[in-house]
């Protein structure tokens, strides 16, 4: 199941990346500035904030149905893309693509917390989390690709086409533990007895009763910092390869995928980090996630000299530290949705907390679009080393970790 929502997640990374790689061809093309550019990205950003909408359809329609809603609408989104002749009709279709891309990180949280023991959901968070990766490493090689051999408009055309399968297969092999076919039921109740029982919670969500909880701001706003890094990866670094460091399509397509390999590697390491310091050092669920959490933070530092290196190939490698160390600390607080609230709200509250990392990803690309032509990009890489310290003091300082017997 986790490799079916992982795929999933892989997609949707895929199609939101074919823009960005395809983002200097199209510029071009279509005579767009960089700040009309920054506009496109913001439509983007603007609408993915909406992910309680998508949490709450989600916990309400049930995640099979209402994930596979949200996937064909994505897929056929995406394919539009093909037919934009300006910045304004890509704007419009960014801001739908940013909608129903919105669902898959509710989607991921909500199947991790159904699927998987309190122990083992970090590491399963992790494995999801690599989709994020794994599509935006997959768009350079291939969106350069279709580019080089055809046009822009056929990268959109095949990458939409992709989620379009996914919708089918999952579909056909999607259950919830307790239908599933295939699951025994000494195998179900191995995963009910590793979940917490004070998180069985039943009924619709409540969101203005979520929104009064510390609880939810001290993971939100650690988010809120967090995301520019993944956005600026995702949206501007083929942009920056190009303008600063003067790379063409060719060797974008064989060095942009290498910040989100390490971010692979990111994903299970933050998982890891903290399954090691509940096993070895017998740390509490929720300080092992801090403590994670803070190990990314402090890697994160290196990236504020990126602007500073005069080799690119340094400037990669420390865009690749960006791309390991954000994903350490981010899967790290995603997962914290299912270990801190009902099951029957974590689709709702990782939708609540997406709408922070996202507004802070819109805020940081206006910014860039805004400022870069006069101040350049280190002061914004220097900025993303800072944030995710503010971000561990207050996951430290304002969460507090509900214990039961």
């Amino acid at each position: 199941m986790i490799g079916l929502i992982m795929t999933g997640s892989i997609i949707n990374y895929l199609t939101r990346s074919t823009l960005s790689v395809a983002a200097p061809t199209i510029l071009e093309q279509l005579h767009i500035s960089t700040k009309q550019y920054s506009w496109i990205v913001g439509a983007f950003q603007g609408t993915i904030m909406l992910q309680p909408v998508c949490g709450y359809v989600l916990d309400t329609l049930g995640l099979k149905i209402g994930f596979a809603l949200f996937a064909v609408a994505w897929a056929v989104v995406n394919m539009a893309h093909g037919l934009a002749g300006s910045w304004h009709s890509l704007a419009f279709l960014r801001g739908l693509l940013g909608f129903c891309e919105g669902s898959a990180n509710p989607a991921g949280m909500k199947a991790t917390a159904e699927w998987f023991p309190a122990k083992e959901r970090g590491v399963a968070g992790g494995v999801f989390q690599v989709g994020a990766s794994v599509g935006s490493m997959l768009a350079p090689p291939l969106v350069a690709w279709a580019i080089l051999n055809n046009s822009w408009q056929s990268a959109f055309y095949i990458t939409g086409a992709i989620g379009l399968v996914w919708v089918g297969l999952w579909l056909a092999f999607y259950h919830p533990p307790g239908r599933h076919p295939s699951l025994t039921e000494d195998e179900r109740s191995m995963i009910a007895a590793g979940q917490e029982s004070h998180l069985a919670g039943q009924g619709k969500p409540s969101i203005l009763k979520i929104v009064t909880q510390r609880n939810f701001w001290g993971i939100a706003l650690p988010r809120f910092l967090a995301d520019p890094t993944w956005g600026t990866l995702t949206f501007w670094i083929p942009l920056y390869l190009t303008t600063e460091r003067h790379m063409n399509l060719k060797e974008i397509a064989l060095f942009a995928w290498m910040p989100f390999l390490a971010a692979d590697l990111g994903c299970i390491f933050g998982g890891m980090v903290s399954m090691r310091l509940q096993k070895r050092f017998n740390v509490g669920l929720i300080n092992a996630r801090r403590g994670a959490f803070t190990v990314g933070a402090i890697l994160m530092l290196g990236v504020g000299f990126t602007g500073m290196v005069l080799n690119p190939y340094f400037a990669i490698a420390l865009l690749s530290l960006a791309g390991f160390a954000h994903q350490t600390l981010s899967v790290t607080v995603i997962t914290m949705s299912s270990d801190l609230f009902p099951r029957n709200e974590v689709a709702t509250v990782a939708g609540l907390c997406g709408t922070f990392g996202n507004a802070g990803l819109l805020l940081f690309s206006l910014l860039i679009g805004g400022l870069v032509a006069s101040i350049g990009y280190t002061p914004f890489f220097v900025c993303l080393g800072v944030f995710d310290l503010i971000g561990a003091a207050i996951l430290w300082t304002v969460v507090r970790e509900q214990r039961h017997a």
